[in-house]
């Protein structure tokens, strides 16, 4: 036997009498015995890095895993960068292994001295984040979701006392507290109060909101995706005055196996099938769905036509709706819209046409809710991921992204265009007139080696393109470098080509691939269709392009 598997073999062992779940103690046990070498290094080879995003991985034993070891010492690690006494706050959605590592959460803070409340169900995300912010004492908030990854995985969202997710140095001093724990066997443990008003103060918070009269005509099918979302939304819509949506029944039960999708994220092929039949089946005039924890919101509409299609809205096409109608429900110069640099430039010229204050941020709400200055009141922010988070003159809602508003919010649009014989197409092919037509996509290069995304960064920023499908590229932002354009740095690149087409090229921060997004601008000086048709021609060129540049 080698020295490295040895030294494996001596860490599974010490993680073994620390471990109080029976369940990954047995997991690891039978590897030891089987004497499966590479099992073992794939789970104590590495372990999961604590960054801006939390934790979030494969449940299963080991320090590579989600499992109750590992929150045990993230909980230790976050109470080690808490005031001493603080209140925190701790939901979970309905994930495997949630409510116990809620729970564990909770006993650690408590044992540390600080002040754990533990919501009594699962919740969705910005039940969490706006529960965090919305009380004065409260000093942190722990959210445990893996929002839409597959049934396999669970997470760990830390939210800091403005309710947002927490961002540099913050991360790190936690990461650094959590490397100190020893034990968790050792730890002191408490008990957390349970907090059993669950999504109230969200649902009294939501129904102030003023985004438009509800019409009780108007059709709307609605998903959670087997997630936490139903409940919460419905009770928003009721409240403020919107018919109860027909929830597709397969879907509705929160389920962390996803029984009938592939991968419970809207934005996969695939997700929405069964939601757009029964939109189908019920000539319904608006599809909503919400991720599992409900941070998301995709759109469905009918498409005009004689076939009877549905057409899934991009991101960035309802991020620009929705700007455009928190914008006329509210007022003042000092207004702030924000989106990040991956997002449609739509949101600059939509600032401009109505007076108001526009920001850019590094992709993630994270970085959206911290856009602008302080003589800034963000009263809208999105990506084009399906996050947006909506508000009124008091500013946003919710620190983070919230599928719920958001659909409250499109909802709501939606029914005043009803009322003027008009539907969200038309609506998008106003600001296609208005302001050029922006048609965005994305393109995933997956590299076999991660070297290579080192390799081809590299090279891009040595050698980069002076044109791509005819487009000149007039001007390269290397966001690697510290204040370019007032943001963070980040490896990234923006390359800026004539036309006002854009291409925004970085590493993925999950996975081995280089993900580039693409945005053509195409006036609109005759009929609609014919400059989309052109828009979508040009787009499938750039992405042919990008591909061959980058491979």
């Amino acid at each position: 036997m080698s020295e490295a598997v040895s030294d494996l073999r001596r860490a599974a062992q010490q993680w073994l009498a620390q471990d109080p779940d029976p369940a990954t103690r047995a997991e690891l046990r039978a590897i030891l015995d089987d004497g499966d070498d590479q099992a073992l290094a794939d789970r104590f080879g590495a372990r999961l890095e604590f960054g801006t995003a939390g934790l979030r991985g494969e449940l299963g034993a080991g320090p590579n895993r989600m499992n109750r070891v590992t929150v045990m010492r993230a909980a230790a690690g976050l109470a080690a960068c808490l005031p001493p006494g603080g209140r925190v706050i701790v939901g979970f959605d309905a994930r495997h292994g949630s409510r116990q590592f809620a729970d564990d959460t909770a006993a650690v803070l408590a044992g540390a001295g600080l002040r754990p409340e533990v919501f009594t169900d699962p919740v969705p995300t910005p039940v969490l984040a706006h529960f965090t912010r919305a009380h004065g004492d409260v000093v942190a908030g722990v959210m445990v979701t893996a929002s839409h990854n597959p049934p396999r995985d669970n997470g760990y969202k830390v939210y800091w006392a403005d309710g947002a997710q927490i961002v540099p140095p913050t991360d790190a001093q936690i990461s650094a507290a959590i490397d100190a724990v020893a034990r968790v066997d050792d730890l002191p443990l408490g008990t957390g109060r349970p907090v059993h008003q669950n999504a109230d103060l969200y649902l009294d918070a939501v129904s102030s909101l003023r985004l438009g009269s509800p019409d009780p005509n108007l059709s709307i099918v609605y998903t959670p995706l087997h997630g936490v979302g139903r409940d919460v939304l419905l009770a928003a819509f009721d409240r403020a005055g919107f018919s109860a949506p027909a929830v597709v029944a397969e879907q509705a039960e929160p389920d962390p196996d996803f029984p009938t999708v592939a991968f419970p994220n809207p934005e996969e092929p695939g997700a929405l099938d069964l939601a757009l039949a029964l939109a189908r089946e019920r000539g319904a005039d608006l599809v909503i769905a919400n991720d599992p924890d409900a941070d998301r919101c995709a759109v469905a509409v009918p498409n005009p036509g004689p076939d009877g299609g549905w057409r899934v809205l991009t991101g960035d096409e309802v991020g620009g709706l929705l700007a455009e109608h928190i914008l006329r429900h509210t007022t003042g110069h000092d207004r702030l819209i924000a989106t990040t640099i991956v997002s449609s430039s739509l949101l600059a010229s939509i600032a401009a046409a109505h007076g108001v204050r526009f920001a850019e941020s590094l992709t993630g709400f994270k970085w959206i809710m911290r856009a602008g200055g302080p003589s800034d009141r963000l009263v809208f922010g999105y990506e084009e991921a399906l996050g947006y988070s909506v508000g009124d003159d008091h500013g946003v809602l919710v620190n983070d992204k919230d599928g719920i508003t958001a659909a409250l919010a499109i909802a709501a649009l939606a029914a005043q265009a009803r009322r003027n014989d008009r539907t969200l197409p038309d609506l998008l092919d106003d600001q296609a007139r208005r302001y050029g037509l922006h048609t965005t996509a994305q393109l995933s290069i997956r590299m076999h080696d991660p070297s290579q995304i080192t390799t081809t960064m590299t090279r891009l920023r040595a050698t980069p393109p002076t044109n791509l499908a005819g487009h000149t590229v007039e001007s390269i932002d290397d966001l690697l470098h510290a204040g370019t354009n007032g943001l963070p740095p980040t490896d990234g690149l923006r390359f800026r080509l004539a036309g006002g087409a854009r291409i925004v090229v970085r590493p993925s921060g999950t996975e081995p691939k280089l993900k580039c997004y693409l945005e053509v601008v195409q006036p609109v000086d005759g009929d609609i269709a014919t400059a989309r048709t052109r828009a979508a021609a040009e787009l499938d060129a750039l992405h042919e392009a990008v591909s061959a540049a980058l491979s």
